[in-house]
């Protein structure tokens, strides 16, 4: 949500920002609305100042107080009362408006609709045939959407055996990327309240195009991303600038209604109403988010490629650009399939002027970007079958803490295989692996280093 004093004294830039953007604000209606906010508030402070006049003139009266004073002061509370209650209203409803506001969007954004999207970047080489991944997945009992839709409806689903364990893979895979780099991992709340909603500024174009579950009789709703309470981590605070950035990432189930998301493109584990996915997400100063937006772009193309998926990366036209996003990157795969890129990840800066939205930091710019997709489960989908067995080259090793590690030449099996008798004098557990060394982590301007 834009500051209304940034609203008023950039009229030109916001009004164009938002119509590329495909909003439609009447800003003419909002501004003599703040007009008549302040002409309230001005008769409300008069009023208050009045009332605080008279109480002293009474108190200092000695003996019988003036009638004419005891009057005055019945008159000033009736009308204050009266108007405090009119500026309440008016403030919510210039609120309400305000929350409509998009982000300004930077220079070289491009103009115009999804179409008009570039692209600035390609790795990879792109097959020429490949397997649909939920005739795939079925054929090897791998997926359930029958039992899925049987217990919570339409596009839920069960993962099971090895793609259950393929996405855990890709998820301690990813998290291991981003810890490299600076992120402090966090495990957050599945549910958030409206007030943190509106901080995110997920105010959809209309009305019907709210993505959220909410939960009723309850200020709750369930996160259809892990950015809504990393985004209210810091809410109501001040954060001090030698402390930025500050970058976390963090893991979470995400609920979206994806409402008339059916066709061609959706099939499968595509467009689901509920997926897991490790988002990565950095508080830092305005004049820092550029660059550290590049550097996040980075980290998602570390990930894909040692993944060996063909990718391209488009910078987000103005008209396919969210309500708090100043520009977005979209990294979308090649789809052997369907001969097509599709969206895999993305990358936002949530930069820009002030806003009180985000708390009391009011210079703090915002940069969430997906580490792992939509959910693990579709980063194996749309490329992880397509190797032999169908397995990621790099998700084929263990993570850390996963059951059955590689053992070393010489090793005893454990538990000893039956019939074999437990090894004499050995102990009831397997002895742990030697710790591995921590990899020193490449550090970011201005970040604080890792704690040992």
């Amino acid at each position: 949500m834009l500051d209304i004093n940034f609203i008023r004294n950039n009229l030109s830039l916001v009004e164009k920002s938002s119509q590329e953007k495909g909003y439609k604000i009447d800003f003419k209606s909002l501004l003599e609305l703040d007009d008549s906010r302040k002409e309230l508030l001005k008769q409300v402070e008069d009023l208050r100042k009045a009332r605080n006049e008279n109480s002293a003139k009474l108190r200092n009266i000695k003996g019988k107080p003036d009638q004419s004073l005891i009057d005055a002061g019945k008159k000033i509370k009736e009308q204050l009362s009266g108007l405090e209650k009119s500026l309440t209203e008016k403030e919510t409803e210039l609120r309400t408006v305000l929350k409509s506001v998009p982000n300004i969007i930077f220079d070289d954004v491009p103009l115009g609709g999804e179409e008009c999207s570039v692209e600035v970047k390609k790795w990879g080489q792109n097959k020429a045939t490949g397997i649909d991944h939920l005739d795939f997945a079925t054929n090897r009992d791998w997926v359930d959407f029958e039992r899925g839709a049987k217990v919570a409806g339409a596009k839920f689903y069960y993962l099971k055996g090895d793609l259950a364990l393929l996405e855990n893979a890709l998820l301690q895979f990813g998290l291991k990327k981003v810890l490299e780099h600076g992120f402090t991992f966090m495990t957050v709340p599945d549910l958030v309240s409206s007030k943190v909603l509106e901080g995110c500024g997920f105010n959809p174009r209309t009305s019907d195009q709210s993505d959220e579950y909410y939960v009723e009789g309850e200020d709750l709703a369930l996160i259809a991303t892990a950015e809504m309470p990393l985004t209210g981590y810091h809410m109501d605070e001040i954060l001090d600038e030698d402390q930025l950035p500050l970058l976390y990432a963090g893991y979470s189930a995400c609920f979206r209604k994806e409402a008339g998301a059916y066709g061609k493109y959706t099939r499968g584990l595509f467009r689901v109403h509920q997926f897991n996915k490790l988002e990565m997400y950095a508080f830092c100063l305005p004049e820092q988010s550029k660059d550290l937006h590049e550097k996040i772009l980075a980290v998602e193309e570390d990930i894909w490629q040692a993944l060996k998926i063909p990718y391209h990366i488009i910078n987000i036209a103005a008209g396919d650009l969210g309500a708090p996003a100043a520009k977005k990157y979209d990294l979308e795969y090649w789809s052997p399939v369907n001969q097509k890129y599709q969206e895999l990840t993305s990358c936002s800066n949530c930069g820009g002027p002030p806003s009180p939205a985000r708390g009391r930091g009011r210079r703090t710019a915002c940069l969430p970007s997906a580490a792992s997709a939509r959910s693990p489960a579709e980063s194996a989908a749309s490329a992880g079958w397509r190797w032999p067995g169908g397995s990621c080259p790099a998700a084929r090793r263990p993570s850390p803490g996963s059951a059955r590690p590689r053992p070393s030449a010489g090793a005893r099996p454990w538990p000893p295989p039956r019939g074999s008798g437990r090894p004499s004098g050995g102990s009831r557990s397997a002895p742990p692996p030697a710790a591995s060394a921590r990899p020193n982590p490449a550090r970011w301007p201005g970040s604080r280093p890792a704690p040992p």
